[in-house]
């Protein structure tokens, strides 16, 4: 314990924070939640705080917009990690100040846990999102803050259960809807490995001022490739159905929220190569599963097995 940082944890309660405060306290790192009175006593978060007592997780209460709370939760930590969710990402400039203050914070990740917002292309309302996210790297640059950004691609659970169909609840057993030529390749990470991942790399020099992508050869997929791994497990060739580009273009101008997002990611990472269409440069990056050979991912092959 003694070597290991202290990490802060800023939306530790939210979609991919759990997972990454899970892996925090179970590789013995001594781990802080901030949180809400409200949080603490939410019916629809006690799973989570319960798991979290359980794993020995210290609560600060205290507020993003209350910045006392803020830099005296900071001082207490030696790393920071900021998981907070969409709605938010633009008020990471209170924690950057806070960290500033308290003058303490040996490293900083910002909420990203998606796509790498530098290389990325995508229309709106995806552009707006990874341009708030850009606009909090060049922040953190700028005040001189040592950061880790984790590009992590897609979560498995959120897309390999409907096989990325937009507003399908199910992976398809007749037909599948492919975004352009299915040819550009996606990756895909389970998210307990993205919590491992992002903790390996928290006291990890070669991971300092870097952006980690999750990007393990067995997760990287091309669409056409996915629609047949799923055909061999399910014993069926499925009806395809290609759509153009500008036919999705059309579609997510006239999607509702979350529909509208959801097709703007698709198109980003299926239709333009979002996730793999560069090589990750030493100057700027690292690879995870090069970084640490040891973690033994789980595969795509393995989680569509939990579909079939």
């Amino acid at each position: 314990m003694a070597n290991k940082s202290k990490i802060l944890f800023i939306g530790g309660t939210g979609y991919i924070g759990k997972y990454i405060v899970e892996a925090s306290a179970r590789s013995g790192h001594p781990t802080l939640v901030l949180v809400r009175n409200s949080t603490l006593t939410s019916p629809s978060r006690s799973i989570t705080i319960e798991n979290f007592k359980n794993l020995g997780v210290q609560f600060l209460l205290g507020d993003l917009n209350d910045h006392t709370s803020l830099v005296n939760s900071i001082k207490q930590a030696d790393v920071v990690i900021s998981t907070v969710g969409h709605s938010l990402l633009g008020h990471q400039d209170k924690i950057i100040s806070a960290i500033k203050e308290a003058g303490n914070v040996k490293r900083f990740f910002p909420s990203e846990f998606g796509n790498d917002v530098d290389r990325a292309h995508s229309v709106e309302p995806a552009k707006s999102a990874y341009a708030t996210k850009a606009r909090i790297r060049r922040t953190i640059e700028a005040q001189g803050i040592p950061y880790t950004y984790v590009s992590c691609n897609f979560f498995a659970g959120y897309f390999l259960p409907s096989l990325a169909q937009p507003g399908a609840t199910s992976a398809p057993r007749d037909k599948v809807i492919i975004l352009g030529d299915g040819n550009p390749k996606a990756v895909f990470n389970k998210e307990e490995d993205i919590g491992t991942y992002t903790i390996n790399a928290v006291d990890d020099p070669r991971t300092l001022n870097k952006i980690l992508y999750v990007r393990p050869p067995l997760n990287t997929y091309s669409f056409n490739d996915l629609v047949s791994l799923w055909e061999k497990k399910i014993g069926k060739t499925l009806e395809k159905i290609y759509v153009p580009e500008e036919q999705i273009l059309n579609q997510i101008i006239e999607a509702s929220p979350p529909l509208n997002v959801m097709l703007s990611l698709c198109h980003c990472v299926f239709v333009k190569g979002g996730q793999t269409s560069f090589e990750i440069e030493p100057s700027f990056g690292v690879e995870a599963s090069e970084l640490y050979p040891d973690v033994k991912y789980t595969t795509v092959d393995e989680i569509l097995n939990n579909y079939v």
